[in-house]
């Protein structure tokens, strides 16, 4: 699907639009409804609600990460004729850092069990954290990660197509494409630092926790271009992410105290996070919009 996507259908830079990015989305979690149905029919119906929560939990944490694709593009001036293929890779890299974050993590709870206390406390500190900056602006191309790139590749601020890299005077430069995508992969090891955690509340099966993250990460593309426009709107999501960590954070720390089951895990994080995307809908329809609050003129009486 990936060299179908971009080998095939994204072979000619191009803007995405909205209407390509909506079927592109149906495409991608459909498959993910299909695989989970599989999963239900072949292993029974706790393993396919396992998967279906491990999947909402990843698809609803990777909307944060477009709050910061958002910001990474507008800062480096990235075309929105490119920034499919900066997603694009930086997305196929994803799927081979998070396998190797997400296979240690399941060897190292096989073996430690208490780790799974600090797994725990780690999402509910992350969930309060994120909770009381809500309201603070991200930004990554002045972080640490940046200002290391900038200092030891060497770069240019000019852009020469769709390359990440570019040869000037006998010298390879990365262009502003090759520093967007290093901010990207930095910014998905960041998340996925809270998601796997996340979903290791849900299953500890590699194949179940793999598998959902894949095909949450596959839709991310897609999606960034569905909502980017629509970030502003959603007030009320970091406030449903957080209180989703807390919850998966004191199920975890109480796992061996009170089991809650696969279903109710469901329901509860499916209600958090619809809750906060309906209450955000509400708050954006009930505010003006970007003309309604511009001055309007008025044209002076005639005398």
């Amino acid at each position: 699907m990936l060299a179908l996507d971009l080998g095939v259908f994204h072979r000619k830079a191009h803007e995405v639009r909205f209407k390509e990015a909506l079927s592109w989305s149906g495409v991608w979690v459909g498959l993910a409804l299909l695989f989970n149905a599989g999963i239900w029919w072949k292993f029974g119906a706790e393993p396919g609600v396992q998967f279906l929560t491990g999947y909402l939990i990843e698809k609803s944490l990777s909307i944060d990460n477009i709050f910061v694709f958002v910001i990474v593009f507008s800062a480096l001036r990235i075309p929105a004729l490119y920034q499919h293929r900066v997603l694009f890779w930086g997305i196929l890299s994803a799927l081979v850092l998070r396998a190797v974050m997400i296979f240690a993590g399941v060897a190292m709870l096989q073996r430690f069990h208490w780790l799974i206390y600090v797994f725990g406390a780690f999402l509910i500190f992350t969930g309060v954290k994120l909770f009381l900056n809500r309201n603070q602006e991200d930004h990554p191309e002045n972080g640490v990660a940046m200002r290391w790139a900038r200092r030891t590749i060497p770069s240019t601020s000019e852009f020469h197509g769709h390359h990440f890299f570019t040869k000037q005077h006998g010298k390879w430069l990365a262009t502003p494409l090759f520093m967007a995508l290093i901010l990207v992969e930095v910014t998905d090891v960041i998340f996925a630092l809270d998601s796997i955690p996340a979903i290791f509340a849900v299953t500890q099966d590699p194949f179940l926790v793999f598998t959902s993250n894949i095909f949450a990460i596959l839709g991310l593309r897609s999606l960034f271009f569905l909502v980017a426009g629509m970030v502003e709107k959603f007030s009320y999501l970091k406030v449903g992410l957080s209180a989703v960590l807390v919850f998966v954070g004191a199920k975890m720390t109480l796992v061996d105290v009170v089991k809650v089951p696969a279903l109710v895990s469901l329901a509860v994080i499916a209600a958090l996070i619809g809750g906060s995307v309906v209450a955000s809908l509400i708050k954006a329809r009930g505010q003006p919009s970007a003309k309604e609050r511009s001055p309007t003129r008025v044209a002076p009486e005639a005398p």
